[in-house]
């Protein structure tokens, strides 16, 4: 049987049931969250709610997957393939995947919150890593010997580190400040980064 897909309309009622479902959690967790709860704060019945999703489990992994792999259509946007940019020539736009987390800081800020979207604490930092992994390519300062999976590895989690205490911290820094400390920093380690994108 070929799936139907989406119209506009039930794109805006799924979009509806998860913006609900995010000011919920933040007003009193998840797993207090009843489908009861989603459909008056979104002003639906629940009828229509079950055409879309079986249960709040559905919906917020609905919901996970669809910002992940925002963020993994983002962090392509400013590069063509094979594109090679030493660390000299970063700009804010090299950073388009700050530009979204922030676009997106409603439901970010979700990772501050202990009672949340289920496996968003380790899901989100997964993605990162799994971007630096099959995304790009680095060249250490003075093409430095290093174990690369390493090199990888820690160059992510401290990416991730430093999203983390952004949002942690309300997004206190402005974005333009954010990134130019991020690039900053990108140059004590990285010369030259290469976006491999799909292969």
């Amino acid at each position: 049987m070929v799936e139907q897909l989406s119209t506009p309309r039930q794109n805006r009622t799924k979009e509806h049931m998860q913006l609900a479902l995010i000011a919920l959690i933040k007003e009193k967790g998840f797993h207090s969250v009843t489908v009861k709860d989603i459909v008056g704060y979104a002003k639906y019945n629940r009828s229509t709610f079950y055409i879309h999703y079986q249960d709040k489990y559905e919906l917020a992994e609905d919901l996970l997957c669809i910002m992940l792999e925002g963020i993994i259509e983002a962090v392509g946007k400013p590069y063509q393939s094979k594109q090679k940019v030493t660390t000299d020539h970063l700009t804010a736009r090299s950073f388009n995947i700050i530009s979204y987390i922030y676009e997106n800081r409603n439901f970010f800020e979700l990772i501050t919150y202990q009672d949340t979207i289920p496996e968003l604490h380790t899901r989100f930092p997964q993605t990162i890593i799994k971007i630096y992994q099959e995304k790009f390519q680095f060249e250490t300062i003075n093409n430095l010997p290093v174990n690369m999976d390493y090199f990888t590895r820690y160059t992510a989690y401290g990416f991730y580190g430093l999203l983390s205490n952004w949002i942690n911290t309300g997004f206190e820094a402005s974005q333009k400040a954010f990134i130019e400390e991020v690039i900053k920093l990108s140059r004590t380690h990285i010369a030259s980064v290469r976006f491999v994108g799909e292969d």
